[in-house]
């Protein structure tokens, strides 16, 4: 036998070897329900059927089972991502790889403008000649606000890798605001004077930060009249430094540094928080326990509600407020807290009477702020469902 016969050979050996092993271990390793770093559930094993087997939908069944389920699964994925972005890939599913180590996701064109902004018109239509049940406001309904907020793509434009064109979101935004005919907010432009301080979007996800939604709660108290608080007279608390969000899960790059998140609280508020859909009552606005899990984004407001009632004994007003949002509005809501006596949260994609009718029912309710982030107001299945 000649040393290129031994050589194949032992190649052969080896890779044979190297398959048996991996095969070996697919079916012995533990099969995880949930990918942490992907943030979804993943496939299952599917079962035998017949009809599936004639169309081919059990073989694509095994196919995402095998995917799924791949030994070293996330080390090939994070492998792939670095060896992309060390041939200069600066976009990854929908995410651009940005300056200052930024990961931002890319807008796509608004395709349901007309649509969204017919919705929400059809909503103040609805509220109309609605009496606020106040002495500050009597004989008045209740005041209309429609902020849509920019995301990191807007704000960080000058962060995105060279030639990158995206669409003006706040082009599709004053569109929304003209046809939809409620009194904007617009806190774009303070975002943008901001933009170089600290943080106002995560580098890893797609929301803003708490430093962010400060921001978006100023311009709102400009608007409706209120001081607002400072934030050296709230109490800050860096709850996590390992938040690594939606936008990480899409890139595959497994090694990036994670995000803080700091909560803010304010010591002159007593609250009183109570989840309808749950029936628990609570006197924060924070669910700590998502600090030690993936989504650590949802300690605020306890992640997803239907309908949150929150009280605040010592408000700086007797006023009502109905807050009709995107995940976005989460983490404005502890600034928002201290100027209203009530705030009734409404996540519309689970509450399913329609706030219009809610308000309508509580005439207590002064003020309605509907909160969307521009990525979202699109496809947003909760804003069809606004009344």
């Amino acid at each position: 036998m000649t040393n290129a016969q031994r050589i194949r050979r032992v190649t052969a050996g080896l890779l044979a070897g190297m398959i048996l092993a991996l095969a070996i271990g697919f079916f012995a390793a533990n099969k995880q329900d949930f990918s942490e770093n992907e943030n979804r559930y993943l496939a299952k094993l599917p079962s035998p059927g017949w009809e599936d087997i004639k169309s081919g939908a059990y073989m694509q069944g095994l196919s995402d089972y095998a995917s799924d389920h791949f030994l070293f699964r996330d080390f090939f994925i994070g492998l792939k991502t670095k060896a992309e972005t060390a041939l200069g890939r600066k976009e990854i599913n929908g995410v651009y790889i940005a300056g200052d180590g930024y990961l931002i996701e890319a807008y796509k064109s608004a395709e349901n403008t007309e649509r969204i902004a017919g919705i929400l018109k059809s909503f103040a239509q609805e509220l109309e000649g609605q009496e606020a049940d106040t002495q500050e406001t009597e004989g008045q309904e209740p005041r209309l606000r429609l902020m849509l907020v920019p995301t990191a793509v807007y704000v960080y434009e000058d962060r995105l890798p060279a030639h990158v064109q995206t669409k003006n979101q706040m082009e599709t935004a004053e569109a929304v605001y003209r046809a939809a005919g409620i009194v904007p907010i617009d806190c774009s432009q303070a975002l943008l004077e901001q933009k170089n301080g600290e943080p106002l979007y995560y580098r890893t996800d797609h929301h803003w930060t708490t430093r962010g939604a400060y921001e978006g709660y100023r311009v709102f108290c400009e608007n409706m009249g209120f001081e607002a608080v400072p934030l050296m007279e709230m109490a800050a608390e860096t709850v996590t430094e390992d938040f690594r969000g939606t936008i990480y899960s899409k890139t595959g790059d497994y090694s990036r540094k994670g995000d803080s998140i700091t909560i803010y609280t304010n010591p002159a508020d007593r609250l009183t928080v109570s989840y309808l859909d749950t029936g628990e009552v609570t006197d924060s606005l924070y669910n700590l326990e998502y600090t030690e899990k993936k989504d650590k984004y949802s300690l605020f407001l306890d992640n997803l509600h239907s309908l949150i009632e929150i009280t605040n004994e010592t408000a700086g007003s007797d006023r009502e407020l109905a807050l009709i949002k995107d995940s976005y509005a989460n983490s404005m809501v502890p600034f928002l807290a201290h100027h209203y006596k009530k705030i009734y949260v409404f996540d519309t994609r689970y509450y399913k009477q329609g706030p219009s009718a809610f308000i309508k029912e509580h005439p207590g309710i002064t003020d309605v702020l509907i909160l969307y982030n521009m990525n979202t107001l699109d496809s947003d299945l909760g804003i069809r469902g606004i009344y």
